[in-house]
């Protein structure tokens, strides 16, 4: 019988398993940061949009802080519903 070449053997796929569940492991932490780091960034950048354009546009028409104002939140507004499509689509894919 053969025993030791059979208990290494088992060790070998045994090891290979851990190593794929390693890497599959770090591949979901990056993943996970990559649609984090997605969701911030848009919302950032719809509230930033949004101050920019009300800036210009109260540059234009003399208005200022009134149409600032309104596009902030406007752009706040988009941006949470593009954070919520983006999740619902994130959470459809899993």
């Amino acid at each position: 019988m053969n025993t030791p070449n059979d208990f290494k053997t088992r060790l070998k796929i045994a090891k290979s398993k851990i190593k794929k569940n390693d890497i599959s492991d770090n591949e979901k932490r990056g993943s996970f940061m990559g649609n984090a780091f997605k969701l911030g960034t848009e919302l950032v950048a719809a509230v930033a949009v949004g101050t920019i354009i009300g800036f210009i546009l109260d540059t234009w028409f003399d208005t200022k802080p009134w149409l600032i104002i309104i596009f902030f939140f406007l752009g706040a507004a988009a941006g949470m519903l593009n954070v919520i499509k983006a999740a619902n689509r994130m959470q459809k894919e899993d």
